[in-house]
């Protein structure tokens, strides 16, 4: 992925080249007095930026260095800043003078253009100095640095877990009987690959990886002729770690001695170890690349052999297990029983009780830690030399996420987490760091994220992928290294918000103040050093009337790139006219009345505008003016139609509204327009209907069409007519587009329609239908090679559309709705199809269910939801799962009062899974 515009390491040194190459251009040709200049200071800045990147990398730089970095980063601030602002008044100066008065103003405007090539020529000049300033001053306190400095190494708390006693664990004997269990195969199937076994272990830092791995090692090392336990790192020294494993497994100390070259020694490993029975840890693998150089040294063959990896990244865990025959043991968090009796051996003598006045702050810490044995470990260390005294503990608690001191205790803790952060490329760095403006326990919606990203900056348009397809990728990368959580799944399995662990709330909270990339109000955070009175991004959280001025004394806010207020009045901080420079604004579900809106105009950058549950009921016609603005949710407020200027927006791509809200005419003109979500087709104008065909970028579109045909007058039918010929025209024209997601609400007047059919070159992936249904599949539905995810309801489905729909080639979720009664026999095999379907969900709440699968049919199936089963015939008990070789879960729904038919079917779904050897998950519930 190609580096972020805007970044934590290197502020916005980019966008300030790119501008100031735009300077160089034609289009500011009047100002080439100053292009020697602008080159200069261009290319210095690029030299800068390349070693800002460079430095980002390093987990402790030069305190000299990391000055200097701070000081370039807020200076490319102030350097956009002032280019943003030359740039719009010389646009303001440049509109066509129509009328006497205009063309007077013109004149004057080119005695202001003259002044503009003085200031702009100034303020370059400026600019250079203050970079050479900088230069200078970090040159000349390094070159004074003539003596050396040591440091006190700290040893790696995961090196320490090697050597934790048995006895002083808790909640490890499940976890350690789960992976001997699957290393001896004693899961239930039936192993016929003459291949290496392997489990890789994985789950976030500090969840206890290595010392749930290091005491399987110790148990079963000794059932083996050799063995081996080494650690990777994030950096590491590959040549080091294959002698390692050669000193290990031969006995015999290779570490001084020359042992060849990283060819050499895995053919010296894989040669002694190709007749013997072996077992290997290899801890804390960070990358693919690594594992595929180290599984090179053991024998594929050797199937009575055994390896344990782990990691913290979820990629890193499926690639180790492709390789030989392998199973992902995800690790998880210790339960509220065993997280009390780690903290209490922690804290208290083996005789001692916790005391009743701290057993209720006790529970609230454990409840912060979340089960994480890294935090209560480094917790309980820093209340162990804190008083017993309730309202001690309660500091301490208050500190956990939000304020946690910088204590030797802890020091621990915040190390694996910073190898976890430091690990990270530039661009994800930043897209982390973001969160910190989210509360604590917060649900962070996976879309809003992301679009606040690229509103930042942080995230842009690369080749083929769109901004927010960039963005997904960031989001489902920092799921796979455990740094986010999913909190939310669609019944799809897509991950739709994630939350943030209190314990890395703190840490990147603490980073970003340090870089002063974030700055909070209203909430209790970590001193760090001097702050920044600077603010680049503020997020005010609950903040009061009555203390606001406190909090905002001696803040700068004339350079803030984006306003988050949460759940507060927007009178507490200052006018919006004095955040001329924003990128984003989130006022969602903050009070806010029309007229405090009147001069959003003047900022002139903003790319993402938040209003969501605002209250507002007018929207003012000065927001066409804003011509970067990306991202506009309007949802959830009393607006009932969008001004006219709203058509203006060339930029727009996500515009989110409620499904009562009019557009005006000119939709048609939004053509940057990506996303369109829940508008009422049928109570907008015709040239909404005609224009939506038009939006050639449009890529996910959410509507409703609910035209009705039964008015007692001819015209008023006509009308409608013509309305609805005009979105099946329109819905023709974007699938041939690039359309990817479309959502119709309501729709029976498309049903019919003959002339709705989407091409089969259509690039289509997610189609959805609500609330009214197709009397059979339509032919152009299963001629959509694209489709990944289809929801449609039915009336009265029968065989010939599971034909039809089994011969979708990409087909990857089916969502089938009956919504007619119907007693129809349904039955699945190899010839029906779905060779690529994961998920099949039935709602069957007026069908007497009876459908088979048989041998062949759904191979790739994992996930089988029948809802709102009545009946089921005798020949159908079991629905034939055990055919289904890949199913891994079942979940049943039954009607409330049909006890004997629910009791029936999980009699035969807990027969038929007894009998499959994946033993998939079995979940049932009653529809009340």
């Amino acid at each position: 992925m190609e580096a972020a515009l805007v970044s934590v390491a290197t502020g916005v040194l980019k966008p300030v080249i790119g501008k100031l190459t735009v300077l160089l251009g034609n289009e500011y040709k009047c100002f080439k007095t100053v292009h020697k200049e602008i080159k200069s200071l261009t290319r210095e800045l690029a030299a800068m930026e390349a070693f800002l990147l460079k430095m980002s990398e390093e987990e402790d730089p030069d305190v000299q260095d990391k000055v200097w970095m701070n000081e370039v980063r807020e200076l490319s601030y102030d350097m956009e800043d002032a280019i943003d602002d030359f740039m719009q008044s010389i646009s303001d100066k440049d509109e066509k003078p129509d009328g006497f008065i205009e063309k007077i103003k013109s004149s004057l405007g080119k005695l202001g253009k003259m002044k503009a090539r003085r200031r702009i020529g100034k303020e370059i000049q400026d600019l250079k100095n203050q970079i050479k300033e900088v230069g200078e001053r970090n040159a000349r306190y390094k070159g004074r640095q003539t003596f050396t400095s040591t440091k006190n190494e700290t040893v790696d708390p995961r090196a320490l877990a090697i050597f934790e006693h048995a006895s002083k664990l808790v909640g490890i004997d499940g976890p350690k009987a789960d992976i001997i269990k699957l290393l001896a195969q004693e899961d239930g199937r039936a192993s016929t690959q003459q291949q290496l076994k392997i489990v890789s272990i994985v789950g976030s830092g500090g969840m206890g990886k290595t010392t749930l791995a290091n005491q399987v090692y110790q148990e079963l090392r000794g059932q083996y002729e050799c063995w081996a336990f080494v650690s990777v790192s994030r950096n590491p020294d590959m040549t080091k770690i294959l002698r390692t494993i050669l000193s290990e497994v031969a006995r015999k100390d290779y570490g001084g001695t020359e042992a060849g070259s990283t060819l050499q020694l895995i053919s010296k490993i894989a040669d002694f170890l190709e007749d013997k029975r072996y077992f290997v840890v290899v801890d804390d693998i960070w990358d693919v690349d690594t594992w595929d150089i180290i599984k090179c040294a053991f024998p594929a063959t050797s199937s009575i052999s055994r390896i344990i990896t782990t990691t913290r990244i979820n990629s890193v865990a499926h690639s180790c297990c492709s390789s030989f025959n392998g199973r992902i043991y995800n690790i998880r968090a210790l339960d509220m029983v065993h997280s009390r009796q780690l903290f209490h051996r922690r804290l208290f003598k083996s005789d001692e009780d916790c005391p009743s006045y701290l057993e209720e702050i006790s529970e609230q810490i454990l409840e912060k830690c979340d089960g994480l044995p890294l935090a209560i470990i480094a917790i309980s260390g820093l209340l162990a030399n804190t008083e017993r005294r309730e309202n001690m503990w309660n500091q301490v608690k208050d500190s956990i996420g939000r304020a946690l001191e910088r204590n030797p205790s802890v020091e621990g803790m915040m190390k694996i987490l910073s190898l976890s952060y430091f690990d990270l490329p530039a661009y994800l760095k930043t897209c982390l760091l973001y969160l910190s403006i989210y509360q604590e326990d917060s649900t962070i919606k996976k879309v809003d994220l992301i679009r606040r990203w690229i509103g930042e900056g942080f995230i842009h348009r690369d080749g083929i992928y769109t901004a927010y397809e960039l963005g997904e990728r960031c989001f489902n990368e920092l799921v796979n290294r455990g740094l986010i959580q999913p909190a939310k799944t669609s019944k799809y399995g897509i991950v739709k918000s994630c939350r943030v662990h209190d314990t890395i709330l703190d840490f990147i909270i603490s980073k970003s103040i340090e870089e002063n990339f974030v700055t909070l109000l209203g909430v209790p955070i970590p001193t760090i050093g001097n702050q920044s009175k600077v603010v680049r991004r503020l997020c005010v959280q609950g903040v009061e009337e009555g203390n606001s001025a406190v909090l905002t004394a001696d803040l700068v806010f004339s350079h803030v790139r984006s306003l988050t207020v949460v759940r507060g009045l927007l009178k507490i901080i200052p006018s919006l006219e004095e955040f001329r420079h924003l990128r984003v604004l989130d006022l969602m579900g903050s009070f806010l009345l029309d007229h405090e809106l009147e001069n959003i105009m003047r900022l002139f950058q903003l790319r993402y505008l938040n209003l969501r549950r605002t209250g507002i009921s007018k929207l003012p016609e000065q927001i066409g003016h804003l011509g970067c603005l990306e991202v506009l949710d309007l949802r959830g407020i009393s607006v009932e139609e969008l001004p006219a200027s709203i058509v203006n927006l060339r930029k727009l791509m996500h515009l989110l509204v409620n499904d009562d809200v009019r557009f005006p005419d000119g939709i048609a003109k939004m053509q940057a327009l990506e996303t369109l979500k829940d508008v009422n087709a049928s109570i907008q104008p015709l040239d909404f209907q005609c224009g939506l065909g038009q939006l050639m970028n449009l890529r996910n579109l959410q509507i409703y069409v609910d035209f009705e045909f039964d008015s007692d007058t001819e015209d008023t039918n006509m009308e409608f007519e013509e309305h609805n010929k005009a979105i099946v025209s329109s819905l023709c024209k974007l699938g041939t587009q690039k359309l990817r997601s479309l959502t119709i609400y309501g729709g029976r007047s498309l049903i019919n329609a003959e002339s709705l059919c989407l091409p089969f070159s259509a690039p289509i992936e997610d189609f959805s239908f609500y609330r009214s249904s197709f009397p059979q599949v339509p032919t152009w539905v299963g001629s959509l090679r694209n489709l990944r995810r289809l929801r449609l309801p039915m009336e009265g489905l029968k065989q010939d559309d599971l034909c039809i729909l089994g011969a979708l080639p990409s087909l990857l979720v089916l969502d089938l709705v009956e919504r007619t009664e119907s007693n129809g026999k349904l039955r699945f095999s190899g010839e029906v199809g779905f060779p690529f379907l994961k998920i099949f969900i039935f709602d069957a709440f007026y069908r007497q269910v009876d459908l088979m699968f048989r041998t062949g049919s759904m191979p790739k199936l994992e996930k089988l939801e029948l809802k709102y089963i009545r009946m089921v015939e005798a020949n159908s008990l079991g629905f034939g799962i055990e055919n289904l070789p890949c199913l891994t879960s079942v979940k049943c729904i039954g009607v409330d009062g049909d006890d004997g038919i629910v009791e029936a079917v999980k009699t035969a779904m807990e027969r038929g899974a007894s009998t499959h050897p994946n033993h998939p998950s079995l979940l049932f519930q009653r529809y009340r």
